[in-house]
């Protein structure tokens, strides 16, 4: 027995109880009836790959999914992705064990993420490129191909976790797959057409030979990932299991809203910053959310990377998901983007002594605050309804972009000051099953107030843009936002 397995053993005889044949049984039993749930949402899925896609929504489909690798990428850099949990890091990680034996039981996780993953980006791939022929050996190349993907996304990570000339390389990786995504997205619309077509109708042979050159990459870069495990620097190791354990700390407690904090404070621990006197022609409200603007200023990169996202709606109309989904993509993007200039805001909801030094009052101080959601929010709206109006003609629909920018601030800042999630309100049987009411209500505070002050927008999405749903809105919008800045916060 080795040293590792004798050390698990002792902590599982003092601290837990044995696994018994029933435990193994009732672990067996939940993975069958998972398999048995999903296998009708698959055969649906299989069945509705299009037998010949218009190469305008190959392109979209193709984007979309490689920005879908580019943001699994970024998240598995930015997540670890080798951690363990809080006793392995600190009994384990600093012993002298095999570093490997350590890390196997999170290896095996990665790899079923890898898989499972792998699986539904093929179906993606296959749905977007359909199948002329030999539909089934298709899925099967197109499931080869995603798993070889997310395999040798993951074993990047790994590595770029162990080595930073691999960092950087990944880096690279991930800005590549941006240029790709927006090269493909501009070949669907027009001038590359004829090049995505003939890769649609590719012959068989063609998939199988990508599917075996991917997996051989995927296989070599799986080979020198586990070389490198041996050597990746504990205290990568713990820094990922710290952020692993707060994520899991806060979906177990049900608060979500905490890994705001956790990436605020991970983000601004790292840097120095430099003193400069205050603005000398800001007074009070002013003076206040002026330091929103300042943090925002400081990464220039998000900002960009924010600008890059306004084609979304445009690629999921492109892709085959419809006006609905279109829509629904630019609500969530529209009040993410407004969310961002929010953190005063959250702040002063948790600890308003700075607003009170200042001698700001509440009203004026959330007057002032709410400009640069405006900002945001109707920027990134305008520019997407735009490249939805190229996509889809049927009105100038951009118009709304700026005249829907104080309900999305208002509904960003009630995002931003709700409580923490109350766990003890009641559960309500609904026909899909019981849902607590807590966890809803929290999800659904600030998109109620950005909804209600958009319904003439969502009147003129579902009959057309006229004059006066266009001055309905720009009213509506500014009286809901008025209203909400009116109210005090109730302490």
């Amino acid at each position: 027995m080795s040293g590792l397995a004798e050390i698990r053993s002792f902590v599982r005889l003092r601290g837990r109880r044995r696994r018994t044949w029933s435990d193994r049984y009732v672990t067996l039993l939940s993975l069958g009836l998972l398999v048995v749930l999903a296998a009708p949402l698959v055969g649906r899925a299989v069945s509705a790959l299009p037998r010949d896609v218009d190469p305008a929504r190959a392109g979209a489909g193709l984007a979309l999914i490689a920005l879908l690798l580019a943001g699994s990428l970024a998240l598995a850099r930015v997540a670890g992705p080798v951690g363990v949990s809080a006793a392995d890091a600190a009994w384990l990680v600093l012993s002298p064990l095999p570093r490997r034996g350590v890390l196997a039981r999170t290896l095996l996780v990665l790899v079923a993420v890898c898989v499972v993953g792998g699986t539904a980006l093929g179906l993606a791939l296959l749905s977007a490129l359909g199948g002329p022929d030999a539909l089934a050996l298709r899925l099967l190349a197109s499931v080869v191909l995603g798993m070889s993907w997310t395999l040798g996304g993951m074993a990047a990570a790994v590595l770029a976790q162990a080595s930073q000339s691999w960092d950087g390389r990944l880096v690279a990786v991930l800005a590549s797959l941006v240029v790709v995504a927006v090269a493909v997205a501009v070949m669907g619309a027009g001038p590359g057409q004829g090049v995505l077509s003939g890769i649609a109708s590719s012959p068989l042979s063609a998939w199988m030979a990508a599917a075996s050159v991917s997996a051989v990459v995927a296989a070599g870069l799986a080979g020198r990932a586990w070389a490198a495990v041996a050597r990746i620097p504990a205290r990568a190791i713990l820094d990922a299991s710290t952020r692993a354990g707060l994520v899991a700390d806060a979906f177990v407690v049900m608060d979500p809203g905490s890994l705001t904090w956790i990436a605020e404070d991970a983000h601004w621990r790292s840097r120095v910053l430099r003193s400069r006197a205050w603005p000398s022609r800001l007074r009070g409200a002013a003076a206040v959310a002026w330091l929103d603007w300042r943090r925002l200023a400081r990464r220039p990169g998000l900002l960009a990377l924010v600008a890059a996202t306004t084609v979304l709606p445009a690629l999921v109309a492109r892709a085959g998901g419809g006006g609905a989904g279109a829509l629904i993509v630019l609500a969530a993007g529209a009040l993410t983007v407004a969310a961002m200039g929010t953190a005063g805001a959250r702040r002063d909801a948790g600890d308003a002594a700075l607003a009170r030094l200042l001698g700001a009052g509440p009203r004026a101080l959330l007057a002032a605050r709410a400009v640069l959601p405006v900002l945001l929010g109707g920027s990134w709206s305008t520019l997407a309804l735009a490249g939805l109006d190229i996509v889809a003609p049927g009105g100038p629909f951009w118009l709304l972009g700026g005249l829907c920018a104080p309900a999305l601030a208002a509904g960003a800042l009630r995002m931003a000051r709700r409580r923490p999630i109350e766990h003890a309100m009641p559960v309500m049987d609904t026909p899909f099953g019981s849902v607590p009411l807590g966890p809803v209500l929290w999800a659904l505070a600030g998109a109620d107030v950005a909804a209600l002050g958009c319904l003439p927008a969502l009147v003129a999405f579902a009959g057309g843009v006229t004059g006066p749903l266009l001055a309905a809105q720009a009213v509506w919008g500014a009286a809901v936002l008025a209203a909400y800045c009116a109210v005090p916060r109730r302490a």
